[in-house]
This record gives C-alpha cells, structure tokens and sequence, in this order.
C-alpha cells in the first residue's frame, strides 16, 4: 500500500465559525503540515485562496473545492440543508459520502452539520438516534467523555444506553483510557435519585451493562473531578453542562487575570507564575480539545466550536484524524451486532 493511500482526508467546511475562512483555513495548513494529511477546503473559492496565498503551501496535500452558499448560524437546520444544496457544509459531508474525505469538520451551524449528515452519510444501523460526544476538562490528565451534548433534547432509556455504548468507544480508542468508567449525570448518587428516565438507564445498566464498566449516578459537581470517563444525559441536560462548563471557565481566567494585574506584587507574582498559568489555561481551554464527534452516523463527522480559532480548528481536525485512524464507526457498528445477538 503507497503512502498516498495511508493518508487521512478531511473535508473543512471553511466558511462556518465566527472567523471564518481566515482562521480555518490557517488552522488547515498547520494540520497539514503537522500530520501530512491531506484536506478539503470547501467553500467560496475566491476568500480561501486569498488566505492561502498568505502561506508557503507548496508542500501540503490542500484542495480548495467550491461550496457557492453558506448555512448561517439562524437558519432552520433541515431547511437550510435541503434547500441549500451547494453550501460548504453539504458539499463537504458529501466528499465524505462519496468516499473521496475520511472525517467532516465543521464550526459552522451545529444543527445544520447534523442534518447533513444524517441525511447524506445516514444513521447507522441499530443506533436509535446519533449523540454528540464532547470532550470535558477534568483533575485527571485525559478529559471526560459528556455525551449527550445536544443532539437530542428528548430521550428514552434506550438511547441512554446507546450513549454509553458509544462514548465507551470513543474513550476508549480515542482519548487512548483503559476500561472507561461510565456514569449517570443526576441529582444524587443514590440509585433511587433522578427522573423516570434516569432511574430506567441506571436499572438497565446495573443489570445488563453489555461490557460497560458502569459506576452509577454522578451529580454536577463531580463532574470535573475525573470520577468517571464517560458522563450520560439527555442533550438537553448535555448542552446546559457544556455552557455552564465554559462560562465558569471563562470567569476564572477573567477573574485570575484582573486580580493578578491588580498591584505590582501580584503583577510580579504572576510574572513569575506565568509558565504555571499558561499550562492551566491550556487544560481549561476548549481550543485544546477541538470539537465534539456526532457518534451514531455512518462516517466521522466533528462539530467545532463556533469561535474556533486556528488552534482549535487543528485540533478539532485532528479529532476527525485520530477517529479515522482508530476506525470508530466500525467499533460502534460491531458494538450494535453484539447488542442485537
């Protein structure tokens, strides 16, 4: 097998995030050149080869493929994505589908990234409905795996159990943790805590856990403690973790930043302090953790951040990488025939 055949391909939607195409595309040519990979810049030609002409490129597997609409962030998603057929987040799921790109990245509309690939790549056989996986900050050294994220404001017990599943693997394979623990976000530890739907996932995966390492409830202010690897919830509870998460971490870098300023010994305090909070701004970071995987979808598809800016575009493009690379969907897929043995 020849290198080229190695290669990883990823389609990038270029002109969703708010700094779009500018900081996707710088994050694009430094995953190249970091992974020599090779990558899909899909969107309107002319912006992107106006940044590209910014940077020595002429060693990286770049191709910039023409997208003429956008799907902005207040459009209705499954709307935009019919209609829309030629806009840079359908084009780009459709290299994906049409086997020319491994994994699709974008920063762009959460919802409409869903419907595209739902529609376009469809859901895998077995997975009731598909759930985004986001990465969480933790005491540990490897982040929390919370999923639901958003993808399903309602759900039943079957679909919670499926998220386990799913980001069992995700932890697993790609964040690289033994065994993953797996919890139930609640409102207490007891097994008698929580709604009608919680106290069903937490019977069905205390009698029957399939190969989970299942540890119980888990309440919100474990949540970053590193108690579990895997966090299970409705994506309504999901995206409400997720906000609350990085509004608290903003503040506290805010916070950490007027006091230290705030006479000279503090301000001499943090200069020396400075390699200490560069590290604790990196784990609190979501730059560094890219973006959220859509599991449940026959292909990769990774949501970004919307303010994404170069860093975090790399990074969510090397989530997209690492999944390709430890073939995640063909791990779920084999987790649904066991299930239905």
């Amino acid at each position: 097998m020849t290198e080229e055949k190695k290669k990883v391909s990823i389609a990038l939607d270029c002109m969703g995030g708010d700094y779009a195409p500018t900081e996707i595309v710088k994050g694009a040519i430094t995953a190249a050149r970091t992974w020599n990979i090779k990558i899909f810049l899909v969107g309107k030609k002319s912006p992107i080869e106006e940044e590209l002409q910014k940077y020595d490129i002429s060693a990286l597997d770049l191709e910039v493929v023409q997208a003429d609409s956008i799907i902005e962030m207040g459009e209705s998603p499954a709307k935009a994505v019919l209609k829309k057929k030629d806009s840079s987040i359908v084009v780009a799921v459709g290299l994906v589908e049409e086997g020319k790109a491994q994994a699709f990245v974008s920063a762009g509309n959460t919802g409409a990234c869903m419907a595209a690939s739902l529609i376009r790549l469809g859901r895998l056989t077995g997975i009731e409905r598909p759930a985004i996986a986001a990465l969480l900050p933790t005491l540990n050294r490897k982040p929390a795996i919370l999923i639901d994220a958003g993808a399903n404001a309602e759900c039943d017990t079957k679909m919670l159990i499926q998220f386990a599943q799913m980001g069992s693997i995700f932890s697993s394979k790609v964040v690289g943790v033994e065994n993953p623990r797996v919890g139930i976000l609640n409102i207490g530890g007891e097994a008698s805590k929580g709604n009608t739907l919680m106290l069903g996932a937490y019977k069905a995966l205390k009698d029957n856990p399939g190969g989970i390492n299942f540890v119980g409830n888990v309440e919100g202010r474990e949540v970053f403690l590193g108690e579990v690897d895997v966090l299970v919830c409705d994506g309504f509870s999901g995206n409400v973790t997720l906000k609350v998460a990085e509004g608290v971490a903003k503040m506290l870098m805010q916070i950490l930043r007027s006091e230290l300023s705030h006479d000279f010994r503090n301000q001499l305090g943090a200069f020396l302090a400075k390699p200490a909070f560069k590290r604790v701004k990196k784990r609190l970071d979501y730059e560094e953790y890219g973006g959220s995987l859509l599991l449940g979808v026959n292909g990769i598809t990774v949501i970004a951040h919307g303010g994404s800016n170069d860093s975090a575009i790399k990074n969510a493009i090397r989530v997209g990488m690492e999944s390709v690379e430890k073939d995640v969907t063909s791990k779920i897929i084999g987790m649904c025939e066991m299930s239905a043995v």
